[in-house]
C-alpha cells in the first residue's frame, strides 16, 4: 500500500528555518574551500617529500555505488550531520540519521590527487536521512508511519475511541484491569461488552523517511478514511438528492453521511457543493454492548363457541392482561452503524392471560342473528336515510328489483302486518336480539301477525301504497327504539 500523505501535510519549514539553512550552506562551502587549500598544500607537500611519506585518502560508498575519494574523513561526517541538523529542525522530535548506507574505506597513498570539493557535491546529492519510527500494518501490509510505539498504541486506542463516548470507553478501559464480575444490568442500561479492530492491526520498529512519518490524528483519520480521496460535486439544475447518490454509486444515506445535515428530504440549492466520494476506511471498529429492557407481551384473543348460548350472543368470560418480560440483548455495530442484534436472556417477570370470548351458535327461527340480508331481489337505492322534503326519511328506499317480492332480512317474528297510513301495507318484524326491521309500500302481505319467519321468508310483494310516487320498498331498522342507518347494516 502506497502512503499517499503530501508535503502540504507535514511541518513546514519556517522562514528562520531557511535562514538557518543558508548559514549551514555557507559554513559547508567554508569547510570545502579550507579542504581545498589543505589539498593543494599535502599535494605540493608530497612532490617535495623525497622521503616517499604515505598519506590517507578516504574513498566513499554509498549504497555500494562508489563515489570518489576526499583527504579527510571529517568532511564527510560533517557533511552527514549538516544534513541530519537540517532534517531535524524541520521534523521535531524524530531521531534521525543517515540512511544512504555510507561506507568510508581507508587507504594509504603516495599521492593524495584528491577532489575534495567534487565528490562531497555529488556525495551531497546522493545523502537520504532517515528516521526511526513505527511502521502501523493492515493485515499484514504497511499502512502509516508514526513516531514510536508508544504512538502505535495511542492510534488504536484512539481508533476505538472513536465509535463510543469516552466515559463509556474509560469505564470499560477500567473494566479489563479489573477481576471483579460485572455487576447486574439495570433496566434499560447499556454496557460495552467489547471493542475490537476487526482486521489484523500490527507493526514494527523500522525507519522512514521522515516525511512520511504522522502525527498520531493524523493516522487515525487515515485509517479511517481509507485512501480515496473526496471528492465535490455542484449541483446542477434539476439535481435531486437520490439521482445524484445513484450517479456516484452511493446510497442515499452514505451520501447524507458524507454531507452532514443534508437529505433526501432537503431543498437543493444549484451551485450547491456536495460531497460525493464513499471513503471504504482501512479499519472498522466494532462495538458489542449488551442492554436490557422491559417489553409488553401482548395478549391473545381466544373465542369459544357455545351451543348453548344463541348465535349473536357473545360473553368475555376472560378479560386480556398483558405480560411483561426482562429482555436483555447483545448489540453489534460496526463504525457506529448496528450490524446485528441478538437476545442474550430472556426472563417472563409478568403471566399473559388470553381474552377469552364466548360467542353463541345455537339457532332458533324465531330469533335474529345481528347481520341483515337485502330485503328485495335486486334493485338500487333510489334514496338513502336523511332529511329530504322538509321532514326526516327514516330509512332507505330500493326500487327496479329483477322480482317484486319483498324477504325477511334475518329471523323474527311479525309483530305488525297490515294499512298504516303513510307507510300503506306494511310489515314490521323483531328479531328478538333488540333489532326490528320495518317494509313498506307493499302492494300486497304474505303474512301475519305473531308468525314466525326465517331470513329469506317472502313477506309480500313491492308496490306503491300509501305516500308513494311509484314502486318502491321503504325500508328500516331499528335497535331498543333507536332508528338507525340500514345501509350500515346490509349485506
Amino acid at each position: 500500500m502506497n502512503l499517499k500523505w503530501n508535503a502540504d501535510d507535514r511541518k513546514k519549514i519556517s522562514s528562520d528555518q531557511k535562514n538557518n539553512r543558508k548559514s549551514n550552506l555557507m559554513k559547508r562551502a567554508a569547510v570545502i574551500i579550507m579542504l581545498a587549500s589543505s589539498v593543494t598544500f599535502n599535494i605540493g607537500f608530497a612532490k617535495d617529500n623525497v622521503s616517499g611519506q604515505l598519506q590517507n585518502v578516504f574513498h566513499i560508498y554509498a549504497g555500494g555505488e562508489y563515489v570518489g575519494a576526499v583527504s579527510e574523513e571529517k568532511a564527510i561526517n560533517d557533511l552527514v550531520d549538516q544534513m541530519i541538523s537540517e532534517t531535524s529542525s524541520q521534523y521535531d522530535g524524530l531521531n534521525l540519521s543517515d540512511g544512504t548506507n555510507l561506507s568510508i574505506i581507508s587507504e594509504k597513498v603516495f599521492n593524495a590527487d584528491t577532489n575534495d570539493t567534487e565528490t562531497l557535491d555529488k556525495l551531497e546529492k546522493l545523502l537520504t536521512v532517515k528516521a526511526d519510527a513505527f511502521a502501523l500494518s493492515v493485515n499484514d501490509e504497511i499502512a502509516v508511519y508514526v513516531k514510536d510505539l508508544e504512538s502505535y498504541h495511542e492510534v488504536v486506542r484512539k481508533l476505538k475511541l472513536q465509535s463510543v463516548p469516552e466515559k463509556e470507553f474509560i469505564n470499560w478501559e477500567t473494566r479489563q484491569d479489573s477481576t471483579d464480575s460485572l455487576p447486574p444490568l439495570k433496566n434499560n442500561e447499556t454496557r460495552i461488552l467489547d471493542i475490537s479492530i476487526k482486521e489484523s492491526i500490527s507493526g514494527v520498529t523500522q525507519q522512514a523517511k521522515p516525511e512520511s512519518i504522522v502525527t498520531i490524528d493524523q493516522a487515525v483519520e487515515y485509517l479511517q478514511k481509507g485512501t480515496l480521496e473526496e471528492k465535490i460535486y455542484t449541483v446542477q439544475s434539476g439535481d435531486v438528492f437520490g439521482r445524484i447518490a445513484a450517479n456516484h454509486q452511493l446510497s442515499t444515506a452514505d451520501l447524507s453521511k458524507l454531507n452532514k445535515g443534508v437529505n433526501e428530504n432537503s431543498v437543493l440549492q444549484i451551485g450547491q457543493k456536495l460531497k460525493v466520494t464513499a471513503l471504504k476506511p482501512l479499519v472498522n471498529v466494532e462495538v458489542v454492548s449488551e442492554k436490557k429492557v422491559i417489553e409488553e407481551i401482548p395478549f391473545k384473543n381466544e373465542v369459544r363457541e357455545s351451543s348453548d348460548m344463541l348465535k349473536g350472543d357473545s360473553k368475555v368470560i376472560q378479560k386480556g392482561i398483558t405480560g411483561e418480560k426482562e429482555m436483555t440483548y447483545l448489540i453489534k455495530e460496526q463504525n457506529g452503524n448496528r450490524v446485528g442484534k441478538s437476545v442474550k436472556e430472556e426472563k417472563v417477570i409478568k403471566e399473559t392471560k388470553n381474552n377469552i370470548v364466548i360467542k353463541g351458535t345455537k339457532v332458533i327461527s324465531s330469533r335474529g342473528s345481528g347481520k341483515f340480508s337485502w330485503p328485495a331481489e335486486g334493485g338500487y337505492i333510489s334514496s338513502e336515510m336523511g332529511h329530504r322534503w322538509g321532514r326526516l326519511h327514516s330509512g332507505i328506499d330500493i326500487a327496479r328489483p329483477s322480482g317484486y317480492s319483498i324477504k325477511a332480512a334475518d329471523n323474527g317474528t311479525v309483530t305488525f302486518a297490515g294499512y298504516d297510513g303513510t307507510y300503506g301495507n306494511k310489515v314490521v318484524v323483531n328479531h328478538n336480539n333488540g333489532y326490528q326491521t320495518l317494509y313498506g309500500h307493499l302492494s300486497s302481505i304474505s303474512v301475519h301477525k305473531g308468525q314466525t319467519v326465517q331470513v329469506g321468508t317472502k313477506l309480500g310483494v313491492m308496490g306503491s301504497t300509501g305516500r308513494s310516487t311509484g314502486t318502491h320498498l321503504h325500508f328500516e331498522v331499528h335497535r331498543n327504539g333507536t332508528t338507525l342507518n340500514p345501509l350500515n347494516f346490509l349485506r
